[in-house]
């Protein structure tokens, strides 16, 4: 059984990424647009489950299985869509994961949702440090439970992303 863990930001978890996307971008070649890292671990400051989340945007999603094999071979367990339509998904480390994997293809309106809310985050304290300390509550509440968790956090993460996605527009519209 997988235990919800909530720590301080890590210096390392950038690296991580880094090197992550560098194997990222040697398998998916032509085919990666960009590649990106989103999720608590890619916001400085706050509180985060110890996992990377990579974003790469691929040109066209269905190629993405051709490469399972490869990515198998990176440790990562192919979840297809995984509940999200237009995704392919890929955990790594099993009970004790380490990384997520979500592609996109280009013009996935999920792709500007993740990079708001990130990008959001890094740059209003007050949003980040609320929902870095309801992380930590509900990680100690529901230790063995990441159901509970991620209900737990679903309201805040709506109203956070909603002004996350205004405050993105506004951001793009001035340049």
């Amino acid at each position: 059984m997988r235990k919800v863990e909530v720590e301080p930001y890590q210096e390392k978890w950038a690296a991580m990424f880094l090197d992550e996307a560098k194997t990222l971008r040697e398998i998916f070649t032509e085919e990666l647009l960009e590649i990106h890292h989103i999720g608590s671990t890619s916001v400085p400051g706050l509180l985060a489950k110890p996992v990377i989340d990579i974003m790469p945007v691929i040109k066209d999603i269905t190629s993405v299985e051709q490469h399972n094999v490869e990515m198998k071979q990176m440790g990562y367990n192919p979840k297809g869509e995984n509940g999200i339509p237009q995704r392919r998904y890929f955990e790594k480390g099993g009970d004790r994961r380490t990384h997520h994997v979500h592609f996109y293809q280009a013009g996935s309106p999920e792709i500007k949702r993740h990079l708001a809310f990130r990008d959001y985050l890094r740059t209003h304290p007050q949003d980040k440090q609320q929902y870095g300390e309801l992380k930590k509550t509900l990680a100690k509440q529901f230790p063995y439970d990441i159901a509970a968790y991620i209900h737990g956090k679903e309201q805040l993460v709506r109203e956070i992303e909603s002004r996350a996605l205004i405050w993105h527009a506004r951001e793009h519209e001035n340049r």
